[in-house]
């Protein structure tokens, strides 16, 4: 079986079970591109390099599978670099492989020449330079064990042209795959185990953290059945959103600098802290002085590098969560915390008033209205892919989920253009789901060129531009700690609606409340790519995103909504 290095390629693409590639094809991956037709792995053509990386990575999150981007050499891998990097911060296992100048020119400073491997060491967690084409086949089967054992995260193959183009006796790699010093770990130490679980049955005023760990590892079903046990209310964090139902009367919501005020309060009063697949992220936490201050806390995540690494933690488990949970779950008495949740749900009721954002009586458009519009029309089924900042925030906030893998947004990173992108492979991965890409005007511009792409693949992709004619996010951090001077966050806007035309995707502008049901369900009847303009609220209490823990602060000095009868919300 002799086969060309480019033929090596989709072959193994092949038989590790990929269905669709994202890329854009150039001179130092031509060869590689020649034989793609011959394999029927379906390529997808993006616009720029960095949404074929946020292609790849929305497609992984939604469809539990590896991604695939492919860019050529020079500026071609280098565009892959940012959405490799917010892949790397978010655990989202993709291989990227690019095209690289001939083995006898490296280093050589040749034609569109650069130094992938050196350049992306940091934000990947492994990346080769293949320069032997007999190691291709090995090469391309560990890329995508790595990418996708342990904690996932992208994985990069650099592959010469001269590579591509020799020829070798392709041989399948055997399943077995052993790595030195690799080697995730998937039950819990038992010891461990029955220590935390004694800390568990000690507790009074328990609070669970679950983090895009439960996803990823699976343990959606073990983390019900854990929590309802010990009758422990639980806070998601961003990337965690899915992992616990949002309508469980134990369920807090989304915790952190723009999480609820009554979730944050309970992390803050809590005796014990169960850290469930997450990071301890500056924007969970606040200021680490004050960070729960009475609380025992347990880590569980399968990344040891995570352990101790932010907040100092009583007991430490390195493990697959799902296993792990399973392990704890016969160990934790069965019991009920009534005072304790009675207490919870009080601060809980001190929020009630913010329910008034959903329907305001002034005749202003705001985004959280949008946001719950559309979660009521769709029934909170929909896959919600946002871009980064205050729109961001606000479909966290007025957005629910009770399914898995229903929300993808760069955590992480927060890079901005992530959303349409993403979006696109998120449908690709889903084509019979509901997508829903909530973006901001100011986002949405840096990659707004993929609506082509969208059009071309006809992907039925609601799009959402939020537009209050700024950088929202920063606009606001201005007002609250810059003494309100907006210096370069004002935004000279096209016409959205014209430039969907444009691009042959329609477009509906929407100025007011009394508009919204009519075109979000116009939009739904669409069965290509459509786009909304939102002329939503930018000034005012009305255009920040509340509640909001100032950097530095502790997780309880939370910045609150100012109204009506001095409550808060």
């Amino acid at each position: 079986m002799r086969r060309t290095g480019a033929e090596v390629v989709w072959e193994m693409l092949s038989r590790e079970d990929v269905e669709v590639v994202f890329g854009i094809p150039g001179g130092a991956i031509m060869h590689t591109y020649h034989p793609r037709q011959e394999y029927g792995v379906h390529h997808v053509l993006m616009r720029h390099e960095q949404a074929a990386a946020h292609a790849a990575d929305g497609y992984a999150r939604i469809s539990g599978k590896v991604g695939v981007a492919m860019a050529t050499s020079g500026p071609g891998a280098t565009n892959l670099v940012t959405g490799i990097a917010t892949a790397m911060i978010d655990s989202v296992p993709m291989v990227c492989i690019t095209g690289q100048v001939p083995t006898p020119l490296i280093g050589s400073d040749a034609f569109q020449e650069t130094d992938i491997t050196g350049v992306t060491l940091p934000i990947t967690k492994h990346n080769y330079l293949v320069t032997d084409v007999a190691e291709l086949a090995d090469v391309i089967h560990e890329a995508f064990y790595v990418a996708r054992t342990g904690r996932p995260g992208p994985v990069l193959i650099d592959l010469p042209k001269d590579v591509q183009q020799a020829e070798t006796d392709f041989v399948p790699p055997t399943d077995g795959i052993t790595l030195p010093g690799y080697r995730p770990r998937e039950e819990g130490d038992p010891e461990l185990v029955q220590r935390a679980a004694e800390m568990v049955n000690k507790a009074e005023r328990p609070v669970i953290l679950a983090g895009h760990g439960v996803l990823m590892a699976g343990a959606m079903d073990v983390l019900r059945r854990f929590v309802e046990k010990i009758q422990t209310p639980v806070s998601l964090t961003l990337l965690g959103k899915g992992g616990f139902p949002e309508s469980h009367p134990l369920a807090l919501g989304m915790m952190g600098m723009h999480g609820e005020a009554y979730a944050n309060r309970a992390i803050q009063e809590a005796d014990l802290l169960l850290a469930f697949g997450m990071r301890f992220d500056d924007r969970v936490t606040g200021t680490l002085e004050t960070y729960a201050p009475s609380a025992r806390k347990v880590h569980i995540d399968l990344d040891p590098a995570e352990l101790n690494k932010i907040v100092p933690v009583d007991v430490a488990i390195e493990g697959d969560l799902c296993h792990v949970l399973s392990q704890m779950l016969p160990l934790v008495d069965s019991r009920k915390r009534t005072s304790w949740l009675k207490q919870i749900e009080g601060w809980r009721g001190e929020t009630a008033v913010r329910d008034v954002l959903r329907r305001p009586e002034n005749g202003r458009l705001l985004a959280p209205q949008v946001i719950h519009s559309i979660y009521e029309q769709t029934g909170g089924g929909a896959v919600l892919v946002t871009d980064v900042g205050q729109h961001q925030m606000w479909a966290a906030q007025y957005y629910p989920l009770d399914a898995p893998c229903s929300l993808v947004t760069s955590g992480g990173l927060g890079t901005m253009g992530f959303g349409l992108p993403a979006a696109i492979g998120a449908q690709v991965a889903r084509p019979e789901r509901e997508v829903w890409a909530i973006v901001g005007d100011g986002g949405f511009q840096m990659t707004l060129h993929e609506l082509a792409t969208a059009v071309q693949e006809q992907l039925p992709i609601r799009i959402a531009v939020c537009n209050n004619g700024c950088l929202g996010m920063v606009r606001q951090w201005q007002e609250f700690f810059y003494e309100e001077r907006y210096e370069s966050t004002q935004l000279l806007n096209p016409d959205f609606v014209k430039l969907a035309e444009a691009y042959g995707v329609p477009g509906w502008r929407v100025t007011g409340p009394d508009q919204l049901e009519g075109a979000i369900a116009e939009a739904r009847a669409q069965t290509g790519p459509v786009l909304i303009e939102f002329r939503v609220a930018q000034d005012g209490e009305e255009g920040n995103v509340y509640p909001m823990v100032p950097s530095g602060a502790a997780l309880h000095e939370m910045i609150r909504r100012p109204v009506e009868a001095g409550t808060t919300a």
